[in-house]
């Protein structure tokens, strides 16, 4: 693969005014039935994102190329999966290989439309499950509204990483960015490969070990901070240099729902919940991270007084590590998915803890984006979640593992934090650029 993969990138690089167009094919064949098996679109994905990422294409350009066309392969997938029905494993590829469909069928059948959602970011199942909700009859309007929440949380998710790659390599960045991003970006994959091996393969002490491993590069930023100057800057020079209007709105509406006082609010919520449908031991894990992690972050951050980037035109006055937003929103949303994972196979669990650090990094990342926070600032914030969270489930899971709840009490919890989401961000659209005014 790597000489056809170099060919199509070299030409792409001739010929720049074709990338868009290849953006949108990719990611349409990424999620096109029985094509998104065949075709390596992961490894052409990152390929045409870092092009992209090189100043050919804006960030906001990229990721909309790539949830409009992975929308579209959903549709035509669902549709497919409508006119066929059973028929459908007949068809070329399918005829020879009946376990393809036949994995994305068990999953649908269990899980429903939380298929749609969890599924999009599993590489096997992410281009069969929207033509198996065709073949199952699933009402389009319902189809289509899910397919739209995943694309979005899909496109960040597959897109971002090779666009900022190729836009690092196009700017002169400090001496000394390469070699410290290596270190962090290796110490995160090592953390998340060895977690995700010891859930998969279902230690008995998997939480006490994630614990250790977030404690220990949570540990290690702390005394490295100040010897990671090159990473920071580099990255706050990286994201400074693509502000857009646009983006700087969604930024702060952002940042403004990831303050304390909004994060007490979701979090008193769900608890309040989960105590009213009587679900002790669930919400003694919740508040007890949600709680932890606050106190943890106030003490920590006075503790090692560092001084914010000085972006803003009226800098702040608190410090900056970790930041609050991110061991807040990181706290919140791995609360959920652990909750959602419960009583499900590790597979599942794992992809509930992805699509639940999505929102959590965009809040924190939008701290990065404005100004208000170091990068190394967000990454301490999320290490700190992640250990109280996995401290927590230890404690809480010594004598006996948590239940998974009913569906009719997420029925309950995830419309109820959604309104209170939705309340949040039209309370704050209006006053956004009236309040961050640079």
């Amino acid at each position: 693969m790597g000489p056809w993969l170099d060919s199509v990138t070299g030409w792409l690089t001739l010929n720049p005014q074709w990338l868009a167009a290849a953006v949108f094919l990719v990611a349409f064949v990424e999620c096109l039935a029985i094509a998104g098996l065949i075709v390596p679109g992961t490894v052409l994905l990152f390929a045409v994102a870092v092009l992209a990422g090189s100043g050919a294409l804006s960030l906001s350009e990229t990721l909309l190329l790539g949830f409009l066309a992975g929308v579209l392969g959903d549709v035509v997938s669902y549709f497919l999966g409508r006119h066929f029905h059973q028929n459908i494993r007949r068809l070329p590829g399918l005829r020879h290989h009946p376990e393809w469909i036949a994995g994305a069928e068990s999953y649908f059948q269990r899980y429903g439309i939380a298929s749609l959602l969890v599924g999009r970011f599993i590489g096997p199942l992410r281009p069969m499950l929207p033509m198996v909700a065709g073949m199952f009859d699933m009402p389009f309007p319902r189809f289509f509204a899910v397919s739209l929440l995943a694309g979005a949380g899909w496109s960040v998710a597959y897109l971002l990483p090779g666009w900022a790659t190729g836009a690092a390599i196009r700017l002169p960045l400090p001496e000394g960015f390469w070699p410290e991003a290596g270190i962090v970006a290796g110490a995160i994959a090592v953390m998340v490969g060895l977690s995700a091996t010891s859930s998969l393969r279902r230690h008995r002490n998997a939480t006490v070990f994630i614990t250790g491993l977030s404690l220990l590069i949570l540990a290690g930023l702390f005394i490295g901070y100040p010897h990671l100057n090159a990473l920071d800057q580099g990255v706050m020079t990286l994201v400074q240099e693509h502000r857009k209007p646009m983006l700087d709105e969604v930024a702060v509406v952002l940042t403004l729902i990831g303050e304390f006082r909004n994060m007490l609010l979701f979090s008193v919520l769900l608890v309040a919940l989960l105590l009213i449908t009587r679900q002790w031991r669930q919400a003694i894990f919740a508040c007890s991270t949600l709680l932890c992690t606050a106190l943890a972050n106030t003490a920590t951050k006075n503790f090692f007084a560092r001084v914010r980037p000085e972006v803003l035109s009226d800098p702040l006055t608190s410090y900056s590590m970790p930041s609050g937003h991110a061991s807040g929103a990181f706290a919140l949303f791995l609360t959920l998915a652990v909750l959602a994972g419960r009583g499900q196979p590790p597979r599942m669990r794992l992809t509930w803890l992805l699509v639940a650090c999505l929102p959590a990094l965009a809040i924190a990342l939008s701290r990065v984006y404005l100004g208000a926070h170091w990068p190394t600032d967000v990454l301490a914030g999320a290490m700190l979640a992640s250990c109280v969270c996995a401290a927590s489930l230890w404690l809480i899971q010594r004598k006996a593992s948590l239940n998974a709840m009913p569906p009719k009490i997420w029925w309950l919890i995830l419309p109820s934090l959604v309104a209170l989401f939705g309340f949040f961000v039209l309370r704050h659209l209006p006053h956004t650029m009236l309040r961050y005014a640079y």
